[in-house]
């Protein structure tokens, strides 16, 4: 579902889209790199949570992942990566392209990540995250915008970005989603979460086995769906309300900047925005970690 402000009729749809009673399913649709998350995505993504806004059928949104897979987080090295392109901004940030030194990353991300991640959490519909698989990095920043997240049973969570010499991801929810020691522990050690630790701790609102996920996501979403379209709305402003008065928007903000000495340290030190590591290098290092346990 490509838009024409942003991508060519060549691009892929990165994204699926269909309404079912009163229910808009977005599906992440790059199953063969576990729904890594490039620009064009991003987009697109964007694109169908403006539809589902705009549509008065829908009530509920359910955002998932085809395959697999949620996500395997921020896009890092696929053939398909494309922070090299124009992309349409949702904020009034100028281009990214062009700019040199710690300016291009920022500008890029200041909008791409934390600006979308922001205009999504204030969606005034209820948006469930259905999670299968790995949600790892830059997949927990889209759970984390949901309202309710919904698992499989066989679901783990993980941001191990300490790893390329980040302090976590750029929607810096950790310490908001789990007490401040497991957040530390998440981000220190870089483990998988398995769904039901996160379940325990609060993170996760259901756990289902994998095989009936979607069947029992259905129902939760028909349940919130009849209830009235602007009472849903306000309940949401409530919660986000309370959350901001939490110091949430403020912190983000303060590790973003955190975020992004990061970049602009590996970018002296080494060259490379993420230490030099790559998706493979990432890859093959959870799958040794996961090893050990």
């Amino acid at each position: 579902m490509a838009t024409a402000a942003t991508e060519t009729p060549a691009d892929p749809d990165f994204i699926t889209y269909t309404v079912t009673d009163n229910v808009a399913w977005v599906m992440l649709n790059r199953p063969q790199y576990s729904n890594a998350q490039n620009y064009r995505l991003l987009a697109q993504l964007d694109a169908a949570f403006k539809r589902a806004v705009e549509d008065d059928e829908v009530k509920v949104i359910v955002l998932g992942g085809e395959g697999k897979h949620f996500s395997a987080g921020h896009d890092i090295g696929t053939p398909e990566k494309d922070s090299d392109l124009p992309r349409a901004r949702t904020s009034l940030w100028w281009d990214h392209l062009g700019r040199g030194g710690a300016e291009r990353q920022y500008v890029l991300e200041q909008d791409a990540y934390l600006g979308l991640c922001r205009r999504w959490q204030e969606i005034p519909k209820p948006k469930l995250a259905m999670v299968q698989g790995a949600c790892i990095a830059g997949g927990l920043m889209l759970a984390w915008v949901c309202d309710l997240i919904i698992a499989s049973e066989d679901a783990f969570f993980q941001d191990p970005t300490l790893r390329m010499a980040m302090p976590g991801v750029e929607y810096f929810a950790h310490a908001f989603e789990l007490p401040p020691r497991v957040a530390r522990e998440l981000l220190l050690l870089g483990e998988r979460m398995p769904a039901a630790r996160a379940y325990q701790l609060g993170m996760v609102n259901r756990l289902f086995p994998r095989d009936i996920l979607r069947e029992e996501v259905t129902k939760i979403a028909a349940e919130i769906a009849t209830r009235d379209r602007f009472a849903l709305a306000l309940t949401l402003q409530a919660v986000n309300l309370v959350e901001d008065l939490r110091g949430k928007r403020q912190a983000m903000d303060g590790v973003f900047h955190i975020h992004h000495l990061a970049h602009a340290q590996n970018q002296l030190m080494t060259g490379n925005l993420v230490g030099g590591l790559d998706a493979k290098a990432m890859a093959r290092a959870n799958k040794e970690q996961a090893g050990k346990g």
